[in-house]
This record gives structure tokens, sequence and C-alpha cells, in this order.
């Protein structure tokens, strides 16, 4: 009875990976073969840029739900576009509302990516980047989710790496929701920032608009300033 029960719950368990990892597929060839790439560009964004702004002013909530499941989508499956997205959701909502739209589509994307490694790819995770995650397991068990933190301030991975290997960790996933929003929202505010800003170009003298000019300088100098911040901040915890 016990090993008839045992072998019912592993049948289930392969069968649920099993319609993970068609549905992956799936969608990750619809992505290629329908080219949806081409469309996460700045050219493209661009050239429809006030056909978005008018479909936003006559249907607002289909807009903004429309695009938060695109990014979440991208987000989970680690495909590139998310900071195409990102510029984008500045330009066609603003500061405050993209910067909203944004935090929780990214870091929903980058939960389902996270439980994706957990549940799934586990594994081939582990063997794939097997020595970055030795640095950042080591980092999981003496800061917790502070270490989570600082990696998310600070780009010294790519953040669907993160993803990956944060699913092999023991971090409880809704400490790696909340831990990642907030990490991430400074982040958020300056790319959005330059999305809002890119969006008022008209001609090649809009590139030298101060604003513009600022808002890639914040962008250039974001990252060095909070790796500093946070080395000071570890030398104080030290």
């Amino acid at each position: 009875m016990y090993f008839a029960r045992c072998f019912t719950l592993m049948n289930k368990n392969v069968t649920k990976k099993l319609a993970i990892v068609l549905a992956i597929i799936v969608l990750v060839a619809a992505f290629k073969l329908f080219g949806f790439g081409d469309y996460l560009t700045l050219d493209y964004l661009k050239q429809s840029q006030y056909r978005f702004a008018d479909l936003y002013s006559a249907k607002p909530m289909l807009v903004i739900s429309s695009y938060m499941a695109i990014y979440i989508l991208v987000t989970a499956l680690s495909l590139p576009g998310a900071a195409i997205m990102t510029l984008a959701g500045g330009g066609l909502f603003g500061l405050i509302p993209g910067t909203i739209i944004v935090s929780f589509a990214s870091t929903i994307g980058a939960t389902l990516a996270c439980f994706v490694s957990r549940f799934l790819l586990r594994d081939w995770v582990q063997n794939k980047f097997g020595e970055k995650l030795e640095t950042i397991n080591r980092g999981i068990e003496n800061e917790g989710g502070f270490y989570l933190f600082t990696m998310r301030l600070v780009p010294a991975f790519p953040f669907f790496l993160i993803n990956l290997a944060m699913g092999v960790t023991k971090l409880p996933l809704l400490q790696y929701y909340w831990v990642s929003q907030l990490g991430m929202l400074p982040g958020t505010i300056v790319y959005v920032n330059a999305g809002k800003e890119l969006a008022k170009i008209d001609s090649l003298s809009g590139i030298l608009s101060p604003s513009l000019l600022i808002s890639f300088a914040i962008l250039g100098i974001f990252p060095i300033t909070v790796k500093k911040i946070m080395a000071r901040v570890k030398m104080k915890k030290g």
C-alpha cells in the first residue's frame, strides 16, 4: 500500500514536470517561430509609440494586462527583451505607473523562473553553473535574504542567472519574491525613467536634451554607486 502510494505520487510529479516542459517548449518555439523577438527592439517600439499610446488611452486595462503578461512570460522563460520592455514601460505608462507595473511584472516573472528552476531544472542548473552556485549558496547560508537583496541591487550577475541559481537554494519563494521586488525597485525606477525620456525624442536634437543626458548618466552611475554603498555596508557588518 505504501509503495503503491509512493509510485502514484511519483507518477503525478513526473506528469507535472512533463506538462511544464511541454508548455515551455511550445512557448519558446512560438517566440522564435513567430519572430516575437523582432518586436522587442527600440526601433520597433519607437515606430509604434503613438499607436500604443492611442490604444492605451482607449483601453488602458487591456494594454496594462497585456504588457504585464508579455513581460512575465519573457522573464519567466529567461527570453531576451526584459530591458527593452522596461524602457517601453517608461515610455508608455510614465514614471510612477510604469515603475509600479514593471516592478510587479518583473518580480512575478522572476519568481516563476525561480520556481521552474527549483521544480524542474535543479540538476541541470547545478551541473551548468556549479562553480557560480557555490558562491551563491555560501552567500545565502551566511547572509540569507540580504545576499539576494545585494545581488538584485548590484548587477554582478545577469538577472536570469540569479533566477535560475536561486532555484537550487533553500530560500523560500515568498521571501525570494519580496526581497527581489525591493532589491530590483531602484534599478527599475532608473530604467523606467530612461524609457520615459527616450519616448520624448522626436529628432536627433532630442538626444542632447538635458533630461535624457541626465537619465543616461544615472543609468551608468547607478550600478557603481550601489556597489560602493553595499561594500561599505558589508564592511560595517563585518
